[in-house]
């Protein structure tokens, strides 16, 4: 019987979410849901769909060219001269590949971009650019699903302890404030 995760290892892991999904995860259990179609993987492309069709005996369909075209790896690069180091690329990257600090430059560590493009809508002074990773000389091979999956998970782990850090800081303000909690806190 296939599995989510079964759907999942097919998946690039670039949790790029062109998909219509929050990530490679979901769109594989919508896929084994049957909620899904087969062909709204753009990183992934022929391959991947080709690969879905076999594994959920579905018939292969071209990619719906409303979720992506297919294309070369890409990686983002920073124009840092144009960088204001506003931090907002900083947490949409799935995969923790921007390194930089508030007011500070901020760069790509190529070897972890998975191409997402989650970055670059966030950036107000448009200095973020998706090129193809082969136009870039002694760039390191694309990271491995296995090793992107990994990095998503790390990355999420981050996500939720801070949320939870932050929310047990402001119920102790309030308590020690003397304010009234709400009901759950």
């Amino acid at each position: 019987m296939v599995t989510a995760d079964d759907i999942d290892a097919l998946l690039p892991q670039t949790q790029c979410t062109r998909c219509g999904y929050g990530g490679c995860r979901p769109y594989a259990e919508a896929l084994l849901a049957g909620e899904a179609p087969i062909n709204q993987c753009p990183p992934g492309g022929a391959a991947t769909i080709g690969a879905l069709a076999a594994l959920l005996q579905r018939p292969a369909l071209p990619l719906n060219p409303a979720n992506g075209i297919e294309g070369p790896l890409l990686v983002a690069q920073i124009d840092e001269d144009a960088c204001i180091g506003c931090a907002r690329c900083l947490p949409p990257c799935p995969v923790d590949a921007i390194l930089g600090a508030h007011q500070q430059m901020h760069t790509v560590l190529l070897a972890l971009c998975t191409g997402c493009e989650l970055c670059v809508a966030p950036c107000p002074v448009d200095c973020i650019a998706m090129v193809p990773r082969a136009s870039l000389a002694d760039t390191p091979p694309a990271p491995t699903a296995h090793d992107n999956r990994e990095r998503f998970l790390a990355h999420n782990a981050r996500s939720a302890a801070r949320a939870r850090a932050r929310a047990a800081l402001l119920t102790a303000r309030k308590q020690a404030a003397g304010a009234p909690q709400a009901k759950g806190a």
